[in-house]
């Protein structure tokens, strides 16, 4: 998966401190777009002797490199560099280069959608303590915004749901839905595979989580069984394909980056009750 970069590692531990001329820059448009060159092998990044952002902010480390964000809202152009959307970064590049560009999106989408305080309507500023921005009149602060979100494998015998969204990504995905408030995860699970596709689930058990920055998510994958004879009742505003589909069948998604295609790789195998744990019908 995406978080899975072994032997390297990201550390995510708060610093503050200034760029220097080797760091890493990341950088996103308005539409948050990512600038990169080189090719998808060994994406290339801008540093800070190339962005003359003061205000640039450290985000992480990968390894021994100083990952930071500008902070710049003008366009920032290079020879050989271009703007590629987080969806182009999924499809074409690999690597822990990856997972850097999507945790630094997630971040990127926090700072710009949170430079006024929602509670006085100042301007908030870096917090120098902790990943957190702060209001300088009333003292509110803001963290990291994370979405709990559920993948699901819904299981008949020795098939499993297939679905395709109405929009957006194209490939073969499983049922899936954010966390609602005063939801408990398994809660999430049923209510989003009855909302999806009118099925009922018992025996919901936990597989693994996921950060996925692309939505600011942390997504948790549970198997379920359906409770009774599975006919399906498709949403079609949000889904344009829901079928049952044998084991041997399944076409896994171009890549291994998401939890859901490691998902229906482990039930392609028939192996998802030696992972899965917790069961609970509640």
């Amino acid at each position: 998966m995406i978080q899975d970069i072994y032997p390297s590692r990201l550390d995510n531990s708060y610093s503050s401190c200034t760029i220097g001329e080797d760091d890493t820059v990341l950088v996103f448009d308005s539409e948050g777009m990512v600038l990169l060159g080189g090719n998808d092998e060994k994406p290339l990044f801008l540093t800070g002797r190339e962005v003359e952002d003061k205000e640039a902010v450290y985000l992480f480390s990968l390894d021994e490199r100083r990952f930071f964000l500008s902070m710049d809202n003008k366009s920032i152009s290079k020879q050989d560099f271009g703007y590629y959307t987080i969806s182009d970064v999924r499809d074409r590049i690999s690597g822990p280069e990856v997972f850097a560009i999507f945790t630094g999106y997630h971040l990127w989408k926090w700072y710009d959608q949170n430079r006024y305080c929602g509670r006085c309507g100042k301007k908030l500023k870096l917090d120098d303590r902790e990943r957190a921005l702060r209001c300088p009149d009333c003292g509110n602060v803001i963290y990291p915004r994370i979405n709990p979100a559920v993948i699901v494998g819904v299981i008949k015998g020795d098939s499993i749901l297939i679905t395709r969204y109405r929009s957006g990504y194209r490939h073969n995905a499983l049922v899936a839905g954010f966390a609602e408030i005063g939801e408990t995860l398994e809660q999430t699970v049923a209510r989003e595979v009855m909302e999806e596709a009118g099925i009922k689930v018992k025996n919901i058990r936990y597989y693994k989580s996921q950060p996925w920055g692309m939505a600011q998510d942390l997504l948790a994958g549970f198997f379920c069984e359906a409770d009774g004879d599975g006919s399906i009742h498709m949403d079609e505003d949000e889904l344009k394909y829901a079928q049952w589909v044998r084991r041997e069948n399944i076409m896994l998604q171009p890549n291994s980056l998401s939890l859901t295609n490691e998902m229906m790789m482990v039930f392609k195998e028939g192996k998802e009750d030696a992972y899965a744990t917790r069961r609970s019908d509640r």
